[in-house]
């Protein structure tokens, strides 16, 4: 799912949802030569402990280079084999950004499976010629950023949950869950300070997603507005950001 808008005195516009149906149609919008900046739900490094202990290259191209023309099963293998070297509570690699953001870390294949989403968005990326600041140069007038939704929405419903790909746990508590949730982000009650500009439609369309698929992308557009707003070169990404491991945009 892709939402596109713009940002406009404060206000993040709403323009549309795309619903994708494959990775292809996914690298073709990238590949588009209209410029934006973009805030996309899925890691773009790894550990560089995990990296190093493997003896994968540090460099970020050439790491990420190595790790998505490895096969899901040898991806798979390769971190069970880490983490059950590794003392129970500490199983996995983190990233620095995996602290501040709550987010999974990004070598983790199952619940979620985020590896295997960076191995399938890292090289769409590539493959489209887009600007990763402080990890690739690409084309800058389009720019591509790792964002966290569970970041921003954890603001307004701390551990609540808003959505379930299990329709039996599409309950109206998470229903209400994501009325909240967008009202908060109407009225600007998050730590960016912007407030999203929705139609009626618009707003029945977030609701009713039960998979949170839809909001999701609404609340990577917030970032990605809010990065935009930051300008280049580094679009709020810190200066001390790992050139390996990256960071999540809006994560302090």
């Amino acid at each position: 799912m892709l939402a596109w808008g713009h940002q406009r005195s404060g206000r993040v516009v709403l323009s549309h949802l795309d619903r994708l149906a494959s990775l292809p149609e996914f690298a073709a919008h990238l590949a588009e030569p209209q410029p934006w900046v973009g805030a996309f739900d899925f890691p773009f490094g790894l550990p560089r402990e995990l990296v190093t202990t493997l003896g994968w290259p540090t460099d970020w191209l050439a790491c990420v280079t190595h790790y998505t023309g490895l096969s899901r099963e040898a991806i798979r293998t390769t971190f069970a084999a880490f983490c059950n070297a590794r003392p129970v509570g500490g199983k996995f690699a983190h990233r620095a950004a995996d602290g501040p953001a709550g987010s999974s870390p990004s070598m983790k294949w199952v619940n979620p499976p985020v590896a295997y989403m960076m191995h399938a968005g890292v090289p769409a990326l590539l493959g489209a010629g887009v600007h990763l600041p402080g990890l690739h140069t690409g084309d800058t007038k389009r720019v591509a950023l790792e964002a966290y939704p569970g970041l921003l929405a954890r603001e307004v419903l701390a551990n609540r949950s808003y959505k379930s790909d299990n329709k039996a746990k599409q309950t109206p508590e998470r229903l209400i869950a994501r009325k909240d949730l967008i009202t908060a982000l109407e009225n600007g009650q998050t730590r960016l300070g912007l407030r999203l500009k929705l139609s009626h439609a618009q707003r029945d369309a977030l609701v009713d997603d039960a998979s949170g698929d839809s909001l999701d992308a609404v609340l990577c557009l917030i970032q990605a507005a809010w990065a935009q707003g930051q300008g280049a070169p580094r679009y709020g990404l810190p200066a001390q950001m790992d050139p390996l491991e990256g960071w999540i945009v809006t994560a302090v």
